[in-house]
């Protein structure tokens, strides 16, 4: 079974899951924010998922994001839309520059790296590698 990491974006969510064994965190693909629940539905449908991990947008302070309310009403949307499917959440903080930096590094060309939506499923990676390193390794 594996895990779903969700970067929750007002308009583009980027998604990562683990494989089946639970080593290694690949990013999934972006969708749009108005079609996740949709996503996660029909991913679940072909998929065994044992938990979700749902990025908690702090600022570097410790203080919540603006964003943070519409993520909380969405954590508690997926629970109950998956009532026997944990859904834990993961400080991500500093995951987007990460992201960049992965990105960066990668040696992909300038053009492709100014994908937003490259970026939010690779911060989703960061997001649940982050939560892998913390509860399983």
């Amino acid at each position: 079974m594996r895990i779903m990491a969700i970067d929750f974006g007002l308009k583009r969510t980027g998604i990562a899951v683990t494989d089946p064994l639970k080593i290694i965190a690949s990013p999934l693909t972006t969708v749009p924010t108005a079609q996740l629940l949709d996503f996660i539905k029909n991913y679940c449908a072909t998929e065994q998922v044992e938990a979700f991990v749902v990025g908690l947008p702090l600022h570097l302070d410790g203080n919540p994001a603006q964003i943070s309310q519409h993520v909380d009403g969405f954590a508690k949307r997926l629970g109950a839309l998956f009532p026997d499917c944990p859904v834990h959440r993961q400080d991500e903080r500093l995951t987007s520059v990460e992201a960049k930096r992965i990105i960066l590094n990668s040696g992909i060309k300038k053009q492709k790296r100014q994908d937003k939506s490259l970026v939010d499923k690779i911060a989703a990676a960061v997001i649940l590698e982050q939560f892998m390193l913390e509860n399983y390794w």
